[in-house]
């Protein structure tokens, strides 16, 4: 990733209307003219809240304010990478020694991932299954991940369709959907008409476009799903099939629920269910707040011409001529 840098966006000046919404009355119901809850706005969703609930808070779903404050403070420490020591490494927060060929790519400077947990204090986003992680992977979904795997290390250095689709700056998983908190730009427009809802997520420059209706589904699979909106009360819930099945980290069978409730002017509670028997053994669902923030989105830039590609690909042809080991 380099620095961002300002870039106009298509939907920047559509929000003025509804960014006017926020200064009403936390009292009074926020709605579009056409009666439906207004979620529009710019949010962050970055957070110090696990994803899955570590070990060592198995059975507590939320943490005291002195457990959580010792919690923070810790991780605060722990992913900082100015505190990285390049001989040691640090492997609790994954990086590797330089004698294994680990880098300091970025220093704290860049980092968002957040100070603190979420506002009720969790101890992982994930919500149900109870224990607070994602349910075992199905016997085909072991295979599966395992046979991906041995591919991805035999091969990642022979041609660009071997990389991820990070590496080849067609987008991140963490951008969705389903969206979920990375070490940085964990931010969202989201835009409302009465057809449509844009999410445009900062991460890689994701747009989704998604209908109010139920128009027929392409009769193909697509990298980010198919996805079609509707409302349910108070709550705006988008249906995502179809992805292609290099396109999510579950499978081509994933069925995708995400939901949008307007708590307060100020928040918006993003929830998603993940069904996919091909890969889980049962559902799970996941629950994160979005934090109204300000504007405006930036550009990701990540790295332009794709140079990280060539570089990648150019040293592990230049070691291969020298007859040298091609490292993970």
């Amino acid at each position: 990733m380099r620095p961002r840098s300002l870039a106009p966006v298509f939907v920047l000046s559509l929000l003025v209307t509804p960014m006017s919404v926020f200064g009403q009355d936390a009292s009074t119901p926020m709605r579009t003219v056409d009666g439906h809850p207004h979620i529009s706005g710019i949010f962050t969703f970055r957070t110090l809240t696990p994803f899955e609930r570590p070990s060592q808070f198995a059975g507590q779903e939320t943490l005291g304010a002195e457990e959580a404050a010792a919690f923070e403070a810790s991780e605060r420490t722990r992913q900082n990478r100015d505190l990285f020591d390049p001989e040691r490494g640090a492997r609790s927060a994954g990086y590797a020694p330089r004698s294994e060929g680990g880098v300091l790519s970025y220093n704290e400077f860049w980092y968002e991932r957040g100070v603190e947990l979420t506002s009720d204090k969790r101890t992982s986003l994930v919500v149900d299954p109870p224990d607070g992680r994602r349910p075992p992977r199905t016997a085909a979904g072991q295979a599966a991940l395992a046979r991906r795997r041995a591919y991805t290390e035999a091969h990642r250095y022979d041609s660009y369709e071997n990389r991820t689709m990070s590496d080849r700056c067609l987008g991140t998983s963490l951008a969705g959907p389903p969206m979920r908190s990375g070490a940085y730009n964990n931010n969202v427009m989201i835009f409302q008409t009465a057809d449509y809802v844009v999410i445009q997520n900062e991460m890689a420059n994701q747009s989704r476009i998604i209908p109010f209706d139920d128009r027929d589904r392409p009769p193909f699979a697509q990298l980010k799903g198919v996805s079609r909106g509707r409302w349910d009360g108070e709550t705006l819930v988008v249906e995502t099939t179809n992805f292609r099945p290099d396109s999510t980290v579950t499978s081509q069978n994933l069925h995708l629920v995400e939901r949008f409730t307007r708590l307060d002017p100020d928040t918006v509670t993003y929830e998603y269910t993940v069904t996919d028997p091909t890969v889980f053994s049962a559902p799970y669902t996941v629950m994160m707040p979005l934090r109204r923030t300000d504007g405006p989105i930036f550009e990701y830039a990540c790295h332009e011409g794709n140079i990280g590609m060539y570089g990648i690909l150019a040293g592990a042809r230049n070691l291969e001529r020298l007859g040298r080991e091609l490292r993970p």
